[in-house]
């Protein structure tokens, strides 16, 4: 099984697509395997977290983030629209954002670094979200991003996404 691994075009942001083997009885696929991660993206990133969400059709959750946490993400079941923003202000991207179809199809990652703000809307109902996290989540560390900042300008393909309040208001947890 290989990667190929793409940049994006926000600063550090990689997509990654794991290769998947199929034949009569379905498909394989290895969502991740330390060495060859390590190896074609060139970093040594020790992921201690895997988080799993599980949406409802039109479910937005993020935009968020923080400054310590390094992620990769993808859909295994249904599909999703991702969208990431650049939260750092050093960063020549900053501010700037990108958005992916991830599903279980095309297999599509994102390894996303610290500062970058992270959502997916849910395309269709049953959609798997899976990340991966190289630190723990601590209370009071994230920052959010309002899903519809006008200075942000975000296209959305749904006009009125199921959020929580958190989303909703923007608020920091």
């Amino acid at each position: 099984m290989s990667l190929v691994v793409e940049d994006t075009s926000l600063c550090g942001v990689k997509l990654i697509t794991p290769s998947r083997f199929e034949d009569h009885r379905g498909s394989y696929l290895e969502v991740f395997d330390k060495k060859k991660f390590d190896a074609a993206t060139d970093t040594k990133i020790n992921f201690v977290q895997d988080d799993v969400s599980i949406s409802r059709k039109n479910v937005l959750r993020g935009i968020h983030g923080d400054w310590r946490t390094t992620k990769l993400v993808t859909v295994l079941n249904g599909s999703g629209y991702a969208v990431i923003v650049d939260n750092r202000e050093d960063s020549p991207t900053y501010m700037r954002w990108e958005s992916f179809i991830l599903s279980g199809i095309n297999r599509r990652q994102l390894l996303l670094p610290n500062g970058i703000g992270n959502s997916i809307l849910s395309l269709e109902d049953n959609m798997i979200y899976y990340y991966k996290q190289n630190t723990h989540f601590e209370e009071g560390q994230q920052f959010t991003l309002k899903w519809n900042d006008p200075k942000l300008n975000i296209w959305w393909c749904v006009k009125d996404p199921v959020l929580s309040q958190r989303d909703e208001r923007g608020e920091y947890v």
